[in-house]
């Protein structure tokens, strides 16, 4: 088996490529950088050229992780131009070369601000672009399938928020301003946030090499999933031995200082750790369901040893030069 981990370069596939290292796989890396772990693995290029795709040697397998997927692209068409368009370019590089299997990292954001317990089969609600066009870009894949379906092998995986070593997203912001002191409770706490490890969506991307013919969906979560206030509290506990979530304000008073902090950004053009979005976020329940309980994957970490070692690896060990991934 021949693989190829297009974006192999990012947070996901640097743990994925580490895996499949560990395990003897052969694969290479298609990344607009080089891999900071595999810089001899890997080949520059973009998905959105046809043309630098082509220039992929040979392999059995795609696995796309490539995406542009912060709240604050600019402009806006690359959520386009990256997401979709550069997936309708695998998809002809796959048929054209003969590749009869392709794993795409969707995402949860297709289903918005869902019903608890949403599973594979949830309402397509999507809230903004980065949601839509991962909707659109499972189409193009499962277009592609449609053309071959007796040979050909398709996996979509729809991970909710990824949290994980070197990470500097939605998830990160919140451990940093805990540890820094400066963060406030809005709200009850009661929301349930559904998360997962980078390494366990890694281990269960590597799992997914083995399915056979056939369209296979999935969200990725690990379970059990956490309230706001186990979430806070738990990260309290390793940073400071504490077992509460501190200060506590209304959540009317958080989407306040998040709009506040909206216009701010406009005037002075700078992002905040605080904005409307990421208040809103804080505050709904993303409470998802996922069929990977019926497969025979165990997840090599639980959430609060993802946690812990997330925390101990950012905020407790010297790791300054090791690399950092830029997402939200």
């Amino acid at each position: 088996m021949k693989i190829t981990v297009i974006g192999g370069s990012g947070f996901i596939g640097s743990n994925l490529c580490k895996l499949l290292d560990k395990k003897s796989y052969n694969f290479n890396i298609f990344d607009l950088k080089k891999s900071y772990f595999y810089p001899h693995k890997t080949l520059l290029g973009d998905i959105c050229s046809k043309k630098e795709l082509d220039s992929l040697s040979a392999s059995n397998v795609l696995i796309n992780l490539a995406a542009v997927h912060r709240d604050d692209v600019e402009p806006k068409t690359l959520y386009d131009d990256v997401n979709v368009s550069g997936s309708r370019n695998i998809c002809d590089l796959a048929s054209k070369k003969g590749i009869n299997k392709i794993i795409f990292t969707s995402s949860v954001a297709i289903y918005g601000f869902a019903k608890p317990d949403t599973d594979e089969n949830g309402e397509v609600n999507f809230f903004n672009d980065y949601g839509r066009t991962k909707y659109l870009a499972e189409q193009e894949y499962l277009d592609w399938y449609k053309q071959d379906p007796k040979n050909r092998t398709l996996v979509i995986i729809r991970p909710t928020v990824v949290f994980g070593e070197g990470n500097r997203g939605n998830v990160f912001n919140l451990l940093n301003q805990i540890k820094s002191k400066r963060f406030a409770m809005f709200g009850n706490g009661k929301n349930i946030k559904s998360m997962a490890y980078v390494k366990n969506v890694a281990a269960f991307l590597e799992y997914s090499l083995s399915f056979n013919n056939g369209v296979h969906i999935y969200n990725y979560i690990d379970k059990p999933d956490m309230d706001m206030n186990a979430l806070i509290s738990k990260v309290r506990q390793v940073l400071f031995k504490k077992n509460n979530v501190g200060i506590r304000l209304p959540g009317s008073i958080g989407m306040i200082i998040g709009y506040c902090a909206d216009i701010l950004s406009k005037i002075f053009s700078k992002n905040f750790p605080v904005s409307s979005v990421r208040v809103k976020k804080f505050l709904s329940n993303t409470k998802f369901e996922s069929s990977v309980k019926n497969t025979e994957f165990i997840a090599p970490y639980s959430l609060n040893e993802g946690l812990e070692s997330t925390l101990n690896y950012e905020f407790k060990e010297n790791n300054v030069e090791k690399p950092i991934y830029e997402t939200e």
